[in-house]
């Protein structure tokens, strides 16, 4: 894995584990940290695009 690849892996994880937690506890961390202003909307952004190079890099990339 390159470091593209470890940071999308560590903003997917940080979005499930954010979204787990809103579902079991309805406890929103990023918002409760940034509030509900830009730079959240930046991070959730950021999650969004990990999981999509995730995405691309197992279907399209990782061909062994």
């Amino acid at each position: 894995m390159n470091v593209i690849d470890w940071i999308a892996w560590a903003l997917v994880v940080i979005g499930g584990l954010n979204w787990g937690l809103v579902g079991a506890f309805n406890l929103n961390v990023v918002g409760a940290i940034f509030g509900m202003s830009v730079i959240s909307n930046i991070v959730y952004i950021l999650v969004g695009l990990g999981a999509i190079w995730m995405i691309i890099s197992v279907l399209f990339m990782k061909k062994n």
